[in-house]
């Protein structure tokens, strides 16, 4: 049977997480989608997988840097990513939850990435993510007192205990038919999957990933193998 919804799971920390937003609306409509949008709470995928962000590794920012430059440019629109960053994410995915924005969701959402990713604002102020859903014509009036509630903050958190549990190690995901799709440059994967093109054999994938392990970092540290 073809799949029936996507699932994306995003931070607005991530431009690449903007960039796959970009695509979704069309790629859904084209492909008779249902799309479920998921906020989730990026650095809390971080500690639990054990890894670091980019913003944490300094060339790595660089290169993040250059490469979205590169691809504003070549996609041809304007790249001003937020005031500050890292910034603090609450507010904003808070405000993007079904349970705060309901029928205006996907409109909160394309705002407060716009609003972040191509004009600078700042995304980690709650009086300046109100002013910038006001200037969508949003009618967001209890917004900023509903994000306070303690179960709008159980409900984010939900939503990253679940995306955890369903495998999400990084934003964007995109999860298809329980396939799970990292990154902004997928698109071309999940139409394979979807067209009933995908080349990947399930058992053959599954007998390499069951593998064992020669070694791994720790056992280095562990032994002092730093050198050769």
């Amino acid at each position: 049977m073809k799949p029936t919804s996507l699932d994306f799971y995003f931070d607005y920390l991530s431009p690449f997480a903007f960039f796959s937003w970009l695509k979704l609306e069309n790629f859904c409509g084209q492909n008779k989608l249902e799309l479920k949008a998921h906020p989730v709470v990026f650095g809390k995928l971080l500690d639990h997988w054990g890894h670091l962000g980019p913003a944490e590794i300094p060339p790595k920012s660089q290169w993040v840097g250059r490469y979205c430059k590169r691809y504003a440019s070549l996609a041809g629109f304007e790249y001003s990513p937020p005031k500050y960053h890292p910034f603090n994410p609450l507010a904003s995915l808070r405000l993007s939850l079904a349970q705060v924005s309901g029928d205006a969701q996907y409109a909160v959402i394309d705002a407060i990435f716009k609003a972040g990713w191509t004009e600078g604002e700042d995304l980690g102020d709650v009086a300046n993510l109100i002013a910038v859903l006001e200037r969508a014509n949003i009618d967001c009036a209890g917004f900023a007192e509903k994000i306070t509630e303690t179960e709008i903050k159980n409900a984010l958190m939900s939503e990253t205990a679940n995306a955890i549990t369903r495998g999400v190690f990084g934003v964007p995901t995109m999860i298809v038919a329980d396939q799970l799709y990292w990154g902004n440059d997928q698109f071309d994967h999940i139409q394979l999957l979807l067209d009933g093109k995908d080349p990947i054999d399930a058992a053959k994938l599954d007998s390499f990933t069951a593998r064992p392990r020669m070694i791994d970092r720790k056992a280095f540290k562990d032994k002092n193998c730093g050198s050769s």
